[in-house]
């Protein structure tokens, strides 16, 4: 996909959305250079706001390479949204459904017709306390090791302090930097032509995830965690403290009847 050819959707999403972001958001952008000028690739992004697919859309978007996101399909249907959706070639996906492979199959055609699919890894915003990457999904390792593309990690910083994670309110004042660092390919060679079992998949992810947690804390500044937070073990942890807390009560509730109280023992 040649640099020249973004489309008139993207142009008028363009023409609507980067107004206001050049407004609101200063910018840090590094890493450019690393975004392939010709051929099918993937982006494999960071989240932790509701703002920085617009933030870093608008990046991609000044590299001449426009991403195609996959995106909830309910959005393909809402009117102005689901057409500005459908014109610039985002994927739909189906989660939970029989379609939910369908995104995957889509996001292999577009990369193998030459064009950039972005992935949020992670599938929706980080949950870590500290806005770290979190364990994150295997269908950017299953389309990156099908076709063999070349692998982009890049990570964002600054969106989230415009709105933070779940906020209903921005915080546009002082204004903030929407600071983005792409990096060189990923190194999956040693995974290719291989079965794709889970475990490998899951490792492949990991080497994703850990180059985008490697250029994160190049941009904060700060050393990641140790272990990288999983919403699963979370809420597993959450169950766990919930039962032992109900058990505790009913101990306490037996105890009480079994003993009654001061007024009663007289």
């Amino acid at each position: 996909m040649s640099r020249r050819r973004i489309g008139f959707w993207y142009r008028l999403a363009a023409v609507i959305a980067k107004p206001p972001l050049v407004v609101l958001i200063k910018r840090d952008w590094r890493g450019m250079e690393n975004i392939p000028a010709e051929g099918g690739f993937i982006t494999a992004v960071n989240h932790n706001s509701h703002l920085d697919p617009f933030a870093y859309a608008h990046y991609q978007y000044n590299t001449g390479r426009v991403p195609r996101f996959l995106a909830k399909h309910g959005l393909f249907k809402k009117g102005f949204i689901g057409a500005v959706m459908r014109g610039t070639g985002q994927i739909p996906v189906y989660r939970e459904t029989t379609n939910a492979l369908s995104a995957f199959r889509a996001a292999i055609d577009a990369v193998e017709r030459g064009e950039c699919v972005a992935f949020y890894p992670e599938g929706t915003l980080t949950r870590d306390p500290d806005l770290w990457p979190m364990t994150a999904k295997t269908g950017v390792a299953r389309v990156a090791l099908q076709t063999k593309c070349p692998v982009i990690p890049v990570a964002q910083w600054g969106a989230n302090l415009v709105l933070a994670p779940y906020a209903k309110k921005p915080d546009l004042w002082p204004r903030k930097t929407h600071h983005v660092l792409a990096g060189e390919p990923v190194d999956l060679e040693r995974f290719y032509d291989k079965e794709m079992t889970p475990e490998l998949l899951k490792e492949a992810t990991e080497a994703i995830m850990t180059d985008i947690t490697g250029l994160l804390a190049e941009l904060r500044g700060e050393q990641p965690p140790l272990r990288r937070f999983d919403p699963r073990e979370a809420r597993i942890e959450q169950r766990r403290k919930a039962v032992g807390s109900n058990t505790l009560e009913e101990q306490a509730g037996s105890a009480g009847l079994e003993h009654g109280s001061p007024e009663e023992s007289k």
